[in-house]
């Protein structure tokens, strides 16, 4: 393989690496408040292209299949929601022993409870090629369960979820009845406009964490804060892998991609409202902010390192699948 087409294969690693240096190099472009004002550009119009391209690209059928696998979105949400923060509370156990600051092990078990996100857990599940409407009505209906349950203003996490969620992808698969031939015909690159978006919201998030003071902890406890979160998300997401692929599951390899990403990715936009609202007044607040600030980057990075062995395996997977079914 030469050069040329190596970097060719593997342009997305290139790209998130080439963001994360620029997002180190001048982290002001891409802050909240900055030039590219993310709040807006990210948050309503990046996350809203990436359900409209979902919609585009979906199959009506698909999308009522996935709304109604009601196996898988027990499994992602009692994940999410119960098994996660459990377990985490049980590490927390041991770690206080440890002198570790309790304010950041309080700020890990903050991060146990929060949502998946509506954006990262759809984008890396549609790139590995995995159940994409599976990931999305789990990813909205977790932070829509979580937010109405909360303290958050249900109204505002509604209509944020309505507006940059629902309505592009009703949108989307309204546009797509007009155009299906055409899209079958040329067949656009979904997933390379997805993986786009995704370097955009990487490039923000990285430039978020290297412009936030409250990340300036002593080197001791960053590197501990950041291994154990790293060791966090690889345990749990091959866990997620152990339970979906046992013989009795039933789930395919797509709902397997689903499932990891979902279950052990968290959401950041509903996360730091929430903290702000549960622990208003604390002096402590940074600290306990800390751990999801940096489990938000590090979600989207490994994940992304992920693709390519994850859509390597799920399409070996699906061959062997085909294969029995042919004898």
């Amino acid at each position: 393989m030469g050069l040329l087409e190596r970097l060719r294969k593997e342009w997305f690693i290139l790209g998130i690496v080439l963001v994360i240096a620029v997002a180190r190099l001048e982290p002001a472009v891409g802050v909240k408040g900055g030039p590219l004002k993310p709040e807006i550009t990210i948050t309503y119009i990046a996350v809203s292209a990436i359900f409209f391209n979902s919609g585009l690209s979906l199959k009506t059928e698909e999308l009522t299949s996935a709304l109604m696998h009601v196996k898988l979105h027990l499994f992602v949400q009692i994940f999410t929601l119960v098994f996660f923060p459990t377990a985490i509370w049980l590490f927390l156990q041991l770690l206080s022993i440890t002198p570790i600051n309790e304010w950041l092990l309080k700020g890990l078990q903050t991060v146990g409870c929060m949502p998946p996100p509506v954006s990262s857990a759809v984008i890396l599940t549609k790139a590995v090629g995995g159940n994409e409407a599976a990931a999305i009505f789990n990813s909205a209906f977790g932070s829509f369960l979580l937010g109405s349950s909360s303290s958050v203003p249900f109204t505002s996490i509604f209509s944020q979820l309505f507006m940059t969620v629902v309505v592009p992808l009703i949108i989307g698969q309204i546009v797509r009845r007009y155009i299906k031939d055409w899209l079958e015909r040329k067949k656009p690159p979904f997933g390379a406009i997805s993986s786009c978006v995704l370097l955009m919201i990487i490039y923000t998030t990285f430039c978020d964490t290297f412009a936030n003071p409250n990340i300036d902890l002593d080197k001791f406890s960053l590197i501990i804060i950041v291994f154990i979160i790293f060791s966090v998300q690889m345990s749990f997401m091959f866990l997620t892998f152990l339970f979906s692929t046992r013989n009795n599951s039933s789930f395919t390899p797509a709902d397997t991609v689903a499932i990891i990403f979902c279950s052990t990715h968290k959401s950041l936009t509903l996360g730091i409202p929430m903290l702000k609202i549960v622990f208003a007044g604390y002096e402590h607040l940074s600290l306990i902010s800390v751990p999801l600030l940096i489990y938000h980057p590090a979600q989207i990075l490994l994940g992304s390192l992920l693709v390519p062995t994850i859509k390597s395996w799920m399409v070996s997977r699906q061959k062997v699948r085909i294969a029995g079914f042919d004898l």
